[in-house]
Parts: structure tokens; C-alpha cells; sequence
């Protein structure tokens, strides 16, 4: 089988799926191939797509993809066409609103079967507002031109089907999953700080929040925390902490991988406004880094509700940080039970065999 994955920006959780997706495609014994943005990602973005060329028989295309819409867009759709007439996939798999409109249309005109996955996407967006109308009614006029459709989470499968509707496309829930050799534990250096974070510094990953409890915390005990990432809103955050007094408590780092990231703390927090169902959260539970995130999205459906607090509230929070770090022991056993459910419900072969299943249900040979 001949397969094109078709997206936007090299970078996030997204571009891990697809990573992934070509890894586990290519060893199964498909060809694989991907057709992405040239203009984003960076040196970072090079080394990793240089990683999975091996695994890549269709080559590692990119060129330009604006994020909103624009009348390139036309450009885009046509360019995407002639690079699936030329590579002659099989079916083609559309990753994020971007990926999905250029991918959809394509394969549409050409006759081929699609797979679309939002990966959040226009789903963080609601009907309210101008950018999400554009973004939802876009959605909305594809749900007849792709061929089926395929969620990361229960969350995201019911977002869309309330926002957009899944109208009679056949669809699958697939969660993410990792690779066996991920499945290892991860001590912290000697002198982590208590609070960890990694991720994008954007203000939907809510780490102004993260700041803000971190100062309610420091007002009766010294609570230190490295923040890992970069971002647009990175200096926004750190002037934030100065503003704050924690200058000398909270260190940015820059972004580094996660298997490197994830030993730099005590406690993960992850406070984003919105999420799908992020790779962070599993990757430290196959770490088994204690941890609690926002109650958004499909994270809900890899933890439990007492690893949970509700988003955008500093005080609730402030609160349940100061619990774990004054009850570590009770944050350890449920790090190790978070470990042994990722290694048995979260796998990458999974993924990988039952996507393939699904593209053979939808016609791709």
C-alpha cells in the first residue's frame, strides 16, 4: 500500500503521529511518504523529518502552507494535486484543518480514498467568532469530500460530531500510543525543581496559569519549577514570573526532547486551555513521572479524575500542586499505575495495525 500523509507544520504532537505513522506504515511493509509546510519547524523540524526519511519511500515533500486561510490556499490545493498525481498514493491521510482541506480536495479529484484526522485543529475554535466560522464552515463543507475519518480520543470524535457532524462517514477512535523501547522510568537529576512543564509557550497551554499558581504557591512555601519550551508568548511568560518575583524560582530552558525534559522536575503540570489528546501526557506516564494536567479534552480518557484540575483556575491549582508536593508518595503509586496502563493500552503497533485495517475498509490496497 501507498501511503501520502498530508499536513501543515512539522512540529507538536501532530508531526510525532506522523511520525510514527511512518515508522510502524514502513515496517509493516507499506511505503509511506509526506507532504508538508517548507517555511516552519526550523532546524528542529529538519533533523526530525531527516529521521524518518529512511522509513519514507515516498520521499519528504514540503512547500509553502500558510496557517489561515488565504487565497494561496488555491495555489496550495493545486500543487497538493499535482504531488499526489505524481507520487500515486494509495490513499491518502490527512493530518490537521490544513492538511484536511489540501488533502481532502486532492484526493477527491483524483479518485482516491482519504483518512482525515483534525488533531484538534478547527475543533479549538467555536462558531462565535470570525477565524472559527471560517474555520467550522470549511470543516463542515468537507464532511462529504473525504472518505472517512479518524479521532485521536473519545473528546475529539464528540467535538466534532456536535460542531461539524459526522454525517455518514465511516469512523475510527484511535488513541495515540508509544514504542516499547518508551516504556522506561525516569528519575529526576539531584536537583530538579519541584514543578515541571513541557510543551509549546502559547498561551492555550496555560502557562500563564502555571505562573500565577506558582507565585500563590511561593506566598507560603518555596516552590521552584522549569518550564521547558519555546514559542510565541515565551517572553510574555517570562516577564511575567519577573513581574511576579520569580525570577530566581522559574527557569526557561528552551525546548529540548522530552526523554531529556522529563527528568528536569518532580511533578509535570500540564495546564493548557485546550488539548486533544496530547503525547506528553502518555510519554510521562511511560516514564513514570508523576503528573496532573487540565480536565480538556481527551487527557481524561488516559487519567484519573484526582490527577485532574479544572482549567484556567490559578486557585484550584495552587491547591492541588501544594497537595502532591506535600504527598508524594500518593503521586508515585499513581505514576507507577499510569506506566503499567500506558504499556498495555497505549501502543504505537496498535495504532499502526488498526489504521491500516481501516484504510483497507475504505478501499486502499
Amino acid at each position: 500500500m501507498r501511503i501520502l500523509h498530508v499536513f501543515r507544520t512539522p512540529v507538536g504532537g501532530l508531526f510525532r503521529h506522523v511520525r510514527d505513522l511512518a515508522r510502524g506504515q514502513s515496517e509493516a511493509g507499506q511505503q509511506t511518504g509526506v507532504l508538508c509546510d517548507s517555511s516552519t519547524g526550523g532546524e528542529t523540524a529538519e533533523r526530525l523529518l531527516m529521521g524518518i526519511s529512511g522509513y519514507c519511500a515516498l520521499g519528504i515533500n514540503r512547500m509553502p502552507i500558510s496557517r489561515q486561510p488565504a487565497a494561496g490556499d488555491l495555489s496550495g490545493i493545486y500543487r497538493t494535486f499535482s504531488e499526489v498525481r505524481r507520487l500515486r498514493p494509495d490513499i491518502i491521510h490527512c493530518h490537521g484543518a490544513k492538511g484536511g482541506l489540501y488533502g481532502r480536495i486532492a484526493a477527491r479529484m483524483l479518485g482516491i480514498p482519504s483518512v482525515y484526522t483534525p488533531h484538534g485543529g478547527s475543533l479549538n475554535y467555536d462558531w462565535t467568532s470570525a477565524s472559527g466560522a471560517a474555520f467550522l464552515a470549511t470543516e463542515r463543507a468537507l464532511r462529504h469530500v473525504g472518505t472517512g475519518l479518524h479521532f485521536v480520543c473519545r473528546y475529539e470524535r464528540d467535538a466534532f460530531a456536535t460542531k461539524i457532524g459526522l454525517g455518514k462517514s465511516p469512523h475510527r477512535v484511535i488513541h495515540n500510543g508509544l514504542w516499547p523501547e518508551e516504556i522506561a522510568t525516569v528519575t529526576p537529576v539531584a536537583d530538579a525543581p519541584d514543578i515541571l512543564f513541557i510543551g509549546d509557550m502559547r498561551l492555550i497551554k496555560g502557562v500563564d496559569v502555571l505562573i500565577e499558581a506558582l507565585a500563590l504557591l511561593n506566598r507560603t512555601r518555596r516552590t521552584t519549577a522549569c518550564l521547558i519550551g519555546e514559542g510565541p508568548d515565551l517572553q510574555r511568560f517570562r516577564s511575567l514570573s519577573e513581574s511576579l518575583g520569580l525570577a530566581q524560582l522559574v527557569s526557561f530552558p528552551g525546548r529540548m526532547p522530552a526523554s531529556d525534559g522529563l527528568s528536569r522536575g518532580r511533578l509535570l503540570v500540564l495546564p493548557s486551555r485546550a488539548e486533544s489528546f496530547p503525547y506528553m501526557v502518555i510519554e510521562a506516564c511511560a516514564a513514570k513521572v508523576p503528573l496532573l494536567a487540565s480536565d480538556v479534552g481527551g487527557i481524561g480518557e488516559a487519567l484519573d479524575p484526582p490527577s485532574l484540575f479544572p482549567s484556567e483556575n490559578v486557585e484550584a491549582l495552587a491547591d492541588r500542586i501544594g497537595q502532591a508536593l506535600a504527598n508524594p508518595e500518593a503521586e508515585a503509586q499513581a505514576a507507577s499505575r499510569y506506566q503499567k496502563r500506558v504499556s498495555t493500552s497505549f501502543s504505537a503497533y496498535g495504532v499502526v495495525a488498526a489504521l491500516l485495517g481501516f484504510y483497507r475498509e475504505l478501499g486502499a490496497s
